[in-house]
Order: structure tokens, then C-alpha cells, then sequence
């Protein structure tokens, strides 16, 4: 890294051409597999490092540690952090403050540039940071080289973004002036990302926030430091400043919450949560000495997600689409399927075809690739339970419900179904965040649309239809951030499925859309009267 000052050691990459998405990585291809089963012996040689906290480029350690440890092996400790608290919150907002003053009058084209170098970093290390993904979060090659292209798409496209910010103009140039509009930065924030998406997410709203020329104080989830932590090595290799990124795990309570509260904050970006997001937005709101800008709040706090399944609906299709949706990573999403809502004329034929799909499904230690790992921990898993107990008494339990014990006391719990569930059953209204799905019949398409907006969230829908005027009628009624048709509700790509959500599920921050910067900028309008200054 640089000095305080800032240097200019940053290498220009240029964005050329459009965007495109990462593509994913065919794990069939022997050589795929090969590579990605060599990171695995790599980073499992790397595991139970201790990583420092770094504070305006010092490495600082403390008294109190995090272990992160693999979920599917919990006596294995991935990483030992450091545990930051006051006082570090207090060193953290003013190496970020000081490194504000100039990463800020860095040029936009030297910010994009840092993120683009960034990119092509994780790009060379895939499969490695495919591996760490795997050994600290449990997810299966698939899911872990989908959250680690979703990062490089974050960093490529954000790049982009502020390019185009940096070209904005005003509507019109009023006569007889030069008219400017400019996107300035906020000045330090805070992130404070999750463990589900800890690559994806996490360098999503760390980089937007910084090549919008904001300075960072980065608190990763106590489950997932150790990515956080490489992923900040790559930001120093690619020749980030001193300060502009400080990385500091740590509890909610003492060091989150004094850097929400710091009067010199002026932004959270939040994912988690619903308990957790209304938490900090309710602690950013309230002003407190020495402050002189109201805090901006960008969260993103979960759902309750639906897919619909109409009469008309290729059967296979669907219940394809809400086997990915509800199972994938276990269920661990914001954006997974947690409630299948079907017709009544095929629900019976489309219930029995969901339980023989689940059936095939493997799981597992996430190392040898099973379609379902563990869940993140043991407080996760006894959550889940207290679900399942719940839904044996609301509804008929048709599939798994019981959680495997293993050798190494890893958190698994089986793909779990639940059929005949009232719409307004607790199974169906509130967030499980596993692999339980409940399944609820209606009606008809009327009936099954009131049913899919009837929960305090709305972040993904989906519905499976073959009629025209039923899709037309969801996109206008069905009141989600991200709506699809005749597919899955996961997997959001970067740049075309703009991510975030209505109501309970945060402020539609729709991240890795168009708008998704100004939210870490203030515009500032500039106008000038031709001729009053000489040109030289």
C-alpha cells in the first residue's frame, strides 16, 4: 500500500468495451474440476491464520479474537481475527477521514481503475477464492464460483458506473451560462455485509462506495472474515491507498454500533437482517453532537420469497425452478424460494413431482461437491429446528425435517418440505433463511397473487405461466424488487436483474443497476455566466 498522502501507484486499467458478465465455470470439465479440487488442497493448507485488523494501513491486532471456522467441520478454524471494538471504531473513522480528504480528488478514471485492477486479480485466483468460499461458508463449487464471478461483475460494472457518472450533464444549458452537474462523494461510511454473499456483496458495496470516492470502514460478518480479509489483500496489491478501505471485524453491539453512531459517518450500506437493518437505520437517524449531515441508509434485509405455479405452467420447469430456488446454498439467501404457491387442479401432481426431485438431491461436505452443504452455524440450525417443529403442527411434512449428525459434528440439516400450509401460517410469513419450503395451495391465479403479496417483505417473486394476460398482470401486481417469469428467483446477474427489494426488504438499493451509485453520491449543481472570467 501507499502512504497517507495518496500516491499515484495506482495502474490504469481502462474499461473497454461493454460490460459482460463473468461467465461460470463448467465444473464437467475435467480440467475445471482438476483446478478447482488443487485450490481446495491450497487453501486448506492456508486455514487457522490470524489476520490483523488494518487501520489506515496499520496492522493493529487486539485482545479479544473471531474465530471463523468451516460449518461442515466446526472444530476447524478457517481464520482468527481480531476484535475490534470502541476504540478502534474511533482510529477507524479517522484514518478514514484523513484518507477522504484526497482519495476523493483522486480522478474518477484513477478509482475505476483501482477496481478494474482488482478484478482481474480475482479473475487469476478464481478457484482459490472459490476454496475459501467453500471451507468458510460450506457452499458447493457452483454456488462458490457464482458468488465469486458475481464479485468480479460488481467491480467491472461499478468501474463503468462511474465513468458514466463522472459524463453527466444537466437536462439543458440555460442561456447565456455553463451549466455542470457533479457526483461528489458522501465522505466515510460504513459496510457491514453478510456471510451469505461474503465475496459478492461485500465487494459490491465496498467498491461502489469507494470509486464513488468515499472513504471505508469494511465490518465483515463475524462467519466470514477471512474472505473479507483477502479480498482486502487484493484491493492492496491493486494499489489502494493507505486508509481508503479499513478492515475491522468486530461485534454489532459495541464496534458497529459506535461507527453507525459516529458523528462523522455519513452512510451505512447493510445487508442482513430485517432486526439487524431497522436496528441501524433507527441509530443512523438519530443526530447526535458534532454531526452536520443527515446518514444515508442503503439496506437490503431479506424476504419471503414466492414462486407461483399456475394451472398452465410447464410442471417440469417449475418444480426445476423451485428446487434451485428454495435449495440452492440451503436455502441461505434473501432472494430464495421459501413459499411454492400452487394451483389447486395440479397441486397434488406438482407436490408429488417436487418431493421425487428433492429426493435426488445429495448432501454433504461442500469439498466433494454435494448439491447441499451445512448451514452456517449452530445457532442457524437450531432456528431452523424450532421451524420444522412448527411446521409439523401447521402443515404435512412430505420430505427431510431431521438434521444429520457427522464425525466432525458439522451443522447439516435435509431439504425440508412442507405441504397443505395456510397462507398465513408462521411457516409462511416469516424468514426461515434454510432449506424449508413451504407449499400453498389456491384457488386460481387470483387467489394465488393476493397470496404472494400478503407478507411484510418483497424482494423476489417468480411466477410459471404460460398465459400472456396472467405474466401481464403479475408484472403490474406482484409487488417484489425482482420479479421473473417461467424461472427460478435466485440468481440475480449483475447489470441485468438490478438487486433489491420493497417494504420489510430494505430501500431498493438495486444494486448492480444504473442508479445503484448516485446512493453513495450528492449531486451538486454548478452554473456559470459566459463571460465574466477571462479564459486564460
Amino acid at each position: 500500500m501507499g502512504s497517507a498522502i495518496i500516491p499515484t501507484t495506482i495502474p490504469l486499467h481502462s474499461p473497454k468495451g461493454v460490460f459482460v458478465n463473468e461467465p461460470f465455470v463448467d465444473f464437467s470439465v475435467r480440467e475445471n474440476a482438476r483446478a478447482m479440487r488443487a485450490a481446495l488442497d491450497q487453501v486448506g493448507a492456508q486455514l487457522g491464520r490470524e489476520y490483523s485488523l488494518i487501520i489506515g494501513g496499520e496492522r493493529v491486532k487486539t485482545a479479544n479474537k473471531i474465530r471463523s471456522i468451516n460449518p461442515a467441520r466446526p472444530v476447524e478454524v478457517v481464520g482468527l481475527h481480531q476484535k475490534a471494538g470502541a476504540e478502534e471504531a474511533e482510529r477507524a473513522v479517522s484514518a478514514a477521514l484523513q484518507a477522504f480528504d484526497s482519495w476523493r480528488r483522486r480522478s474518477p478514471e484513477e478509482r475505476a481503475s483501482l477496481l478494474l485492477g482488482a478484478a482481474k486479480l480475482i479473475r487469476q485466483r478464481k478457484f482459490e477464492f472459490s476454496a475459501w468460499l467453500t471451507y468458510e461458508v460450506g457452499k458447493n463449487w457452483a454456488e462458490a464460483d457464482a458468488d465469486v464471478g458475481e464479485a468480479i461483475d460488481f467491480l467491472e460494472f461499478y468501474a463503468r458506473e462511474a465513468l458514466r457518472l463522472e459524463a453527466a450533464v444537466p437536462a439543458i444549458q440555460y442561456p447565456g451560462e455553463r451549466d455542470e452537474l457533479l457526483y461528489i462523494p458522501l465522505g466515510v461510511g460504513a459496510v457491514i455485509p453478510p456471510w451469505n454473499f461474503p465475496l459478492a456483496i461485500m465487494a459490491g458495496m465496498t467498491s461502489a462506495a469507494i470509486v464513488a470516492g468515499n472513504t471505508v470502514i469494511l465490518k465483515p460478518s463475524s462467519d466470514a472474515g477471512t474472505i473479507a480479509a483477502k479480498f482486502v489483500e487484493v484491493l492492496e496489491e491493486a494499489g489502494m491507498p493507505d486508509g481508503v478501505v479499513n478492515f475491522c471485524p468486530g461485534s454489532g453491539a459495541e464496534f458497529g454500533n459506535a461507527v453507525v453512531e459516529h458523528p462523522k459517518t455519513r452512510f451505512i450500506a447493510f445487508t442482513g437482517s430485517k432486526a439487524v437493518g431497522v436496528e441501524i437505520h433507527e441509530r443512523a437517524a438519530h443526530t447526535r453532537p458534532g454531526q452536520i449531515s443527515i446518514k444515508r441508509t442503503i439496506l437490503e434485509m431479506g424476504g419471503k420469497d414466492s414462486i407461483l405455479v399456475c394451472a398452465d405452467a410447464d410442471l417440469d420447469a417449475a418444480v426445476e425452478g423451485v428446487t434451485a430456488s428454495a435449495f440452492g446454498f440451503s436455502g441461505q439467501k434473501c432472494s430464495a424460494c421459501s413459499r411454492a404457491i400452487v394451483e389447486a387442479t395440479i397441486y397434488d401432481s406438482f407436490v408429488e413431482r417436487l418431493r421425487e426431485r428433492v429426493a435426488q438431491l445429495t448432501l454433504g461436505d461442500p469439498i466433494a461437491n454435494h448439491n447441499l452443504g451445512p448451514v452456517i452455524n449452530q445457532g442457524a440450525l437450531a432456528s431452523m429446528l424450532r421451524y420444522i417443529e412448527i411446521g409439523k403442527r401447521e402443515g404435512k411434512l412430505i420430505a427431510g425435517g431431521e438434521a444429520p449428525q457427522t464425525a466432525e459434528g458439522g451443522y447439516f440439516l435435509e431439504p425440508t418440505i412442507f405441504s397443505e400450509i395456510s397462507p398465513n401460517a408462521i411457516l409462511a410469513q416469516e424468514e426461515i433463511f434454510g432449506p424449508v419450503l413451504a407449499v400453498i395451495p389456491v384457488a386460481n391465479f387470483e387467489e394465488g397473487l393476493k397470496v404472494a403479496n400478503n407478507t411484510e417483505y418483497g424482494l423476489t417473486g417468480s411466477v410459471y405461466s404460460s398465459n400472456r394476460a396472467q405474466l401481464d398482470r403479475a408484472r403490474r401486481d406482484f409487488h417484489v424488487g425482482n420479479l421473473y417469469f417461467n424461472r427460478k428467483c435466485t440468481g440475480a446477474m449483475v447489470g441485468a436483474h438490478p438487486f433489491g427489494g420493497f417494504n420489510m426488504s430494505g430501500t431498493d438499493s438495486k444494486a448492480g443497476g444504473p442508479d445503484y451509485l448516485y446512493l453513495f453520491t450528492q449531486a451538486k449543481s454548478v452554473a456559470e455566466v459566459l463571460g465574466t472570467v477571462d479564459a486564460g
